[in-house]
């Protein structure tokens, strides 16, 4: 029973030290400093050189002398912004809760898709939001509330304690790939009907709302990402068509840059391996050795399918057609596969370049 009650003791003493931590929000210590007064200026009796004097530690007089003093002082440091989401970023040494998105999604107009995923995030809040310029520039959001449960056990109520409303200002680069998300605190009222709102707050609350923002935006990009990679699962994007010289080709649905960086994951996976490359003509030149899959392999389905070429040496070549690229596959001296060689290893080569089940 001793023991019981000891190991209960603890559990009290370590709950009630949790809820007497103090968030530090106000300075602590001795505060005589407050109480001091400047000493009079040092006079200099004639006759006397007068000593040297360093304006080092001089408080000039124009400063404001009304602010906080001793514990009244909020010591919190501000809120950072986070740049979480793809292509985020922050201007260096700026107080303002605003930040940058650098366009990662090719098939979305930047601007548009942050407005789109600002409106959403609202939505989600159950928090209106109108646009207060006709060029979709400027909104500003309903109120935000937050609650404090009050009562005690079975008897709770939720109490609003303050309200916040946001605006929130887009800002697009003339060639459209940057656009700047800042968030300003426009109204404020507490449960008191206090109007007005701590600086340090204020800045918190901006800074808070616009990392929530931007958190779904990186949530956006990856569901978009998501929906990309399953339409390319269910979506055939490599065809057997011709390149722009009228050699056999597969024409893959994809951008050229794109289809080249992702290139060596194909090669890495398929048994080739990369001997040279010619970026400026976009040509990879390649050894290709059929995967030899152990027996284990085969069972288990661990084993890459296996392209039915000699080995041999090879060339990779990329060129544009019509917003898609045109693949050329040729031997050591650049004589194009035929047709009939693209079809053959078809089954093998679509689901590769589609980059599809590549770890």
């Amino acid at each position: 029973m001793n023991r019981r009650i000891f190991i209960f003791s603890l559990l009290s003493l370590s709950i009630s030290a949790c809820s007497s931590v103090d968030n530090a929000k106000h300075a602590t210590g001795d505060f005589e400093y407050g109480k001091m007064t400047e000493n009079k200026k040092l006079v200099i009796p004639k006759g006397v050189e007068e000593p040297k004097f360093a304006n080092d530690y001089v408080i000039p007089q124009d400063i404001n002398h009304n602010g906080p003093v001793g514990e009244k002082i909020d010591i919190r440091a501000p809120s950072l912004v986070l740049p979480i989401a793809s292509g985020a970023r922050v201007e260096l040494n700026s107080t303002k809760a605003k930040i940058w998105f650098d366009k990662v999604l090719e098939n979305k107009e930047l601007d548009k898709f942050i407005v789109s995923t600002l409106k959403n995030k609202l939505e989600t809040d159950g928090v209106d939001i109108k646009a207060v310029d006709s060029k979709d520039h400027l909104f500003e959001s309903g109120w935000y509330h937050k609650s404090k449960e009050t009562g005690f056990w079975l008897w709770t109520d939720q109490t609003v304690v303050e309200s916040m409303r946001f605006q929130y200002q887009i800002e697009t680069k003339t060639h459209g790939r940057s656009v700047a998300l800042s968030v300003k605190l426009v109204d404020f009222e507490a449960k008191d009907g206090t109007k007005t709102m701590d600086i340090i707050d204020k800045q918190r609350a901006e800074v808070s709302m616009l990392n929530a923002v931007v958190g779904h935006v990186d949530y956006m990009y990856r569901k978009n990402q998501r929906e990309n990679r399953l339409m390319r699962a269910t979506q055939k994007i490599v065809t057997i068509g011709q390149s722009p010289s009228g050699d056999p080709a597969y024409i893959v649905g994809l951008e050229k840059d794109y289809l080249w960086s992702n290139l060596p994951s194909f090669f890495e996976k398929y048994g080739f391996i990369i001997d040279d490359l010619n970026e400026t003509s976009n040509i990879y030149y390649v050894t290709f050795t059929q995967p030899d899959n152990s027996l284990w392999d085969t069972l288990w389905g661990d084993g890459a399918p296996v392209i039915e070429l000699p080995n041999a040496k090879y060339q990779f070549k990329l060129n544009d057609v019509d917003n898609k690229t045109a693949l050329v596959l040729t031997d050591e001296k650049g004589k194009a596969l035929s047709s009939d060689m693209l079809d053959k290893i078809f089954s093998v080569m679509e689901p590769g370049l589609s980059f599809r089940n590549l770890n």
